[in-house]
């Protein structure tokens, strides 16, 4: 593993989930952690969601959305909230703003697809 990852925007990827995503680090070298940079759309909501055996925090960079975390009522959030999810537990996150809701998804364990349950199938 190398002690420096740069970030590589020319990585970025839409996924199912609504969002676009560049893992910043997720690595079988480093199971205890991943960091992915998330970027959704103004007026766009990620797909209902959990991921099991995984706790997620979001760290909001820039923008401004609203966080629905298991059955609690939905929370404004904005640059520099943390937004911290159990692991099983349903969340959808919404942009609310004119400008990209730009994340960091930090999960421990590390992120793995297998992990990753969609709630609106």
């Amino acid at each position: 593993m190398q002690p420096v990852e740069r970030f590589r925007p020319e990585t970025e990827v839409p996924i199912e989930e609504g969002c676009h995503i560049v893992e910043l680090h997720n690595s079988d070298a480093d199971e205890a952690c991943s960091i992915a940079r998330a970027r959704l759309g103004p007026g766009k909501t990620t797909r209902l969601h959990c991921l099991d055996a995984t706790v997620e925090r979001y760290v909001i960079l820039e923008g401004t959305g609203e966080v629905r975390v298991d059955s609690a009522t939905p929370q404004s959030v904005a640059a520099l909230d943390v937004v911290n999810i159990p692991a099983g537990v349903s969340q959808c996150i919404s942009n609310t703003g004119q400008a990209d809701l730009v994340f960091l998804c930090i999960c421990t364990p590390r992120f793995v697809a297998a992990n990753y349950r969609d709630l609106e199938e």
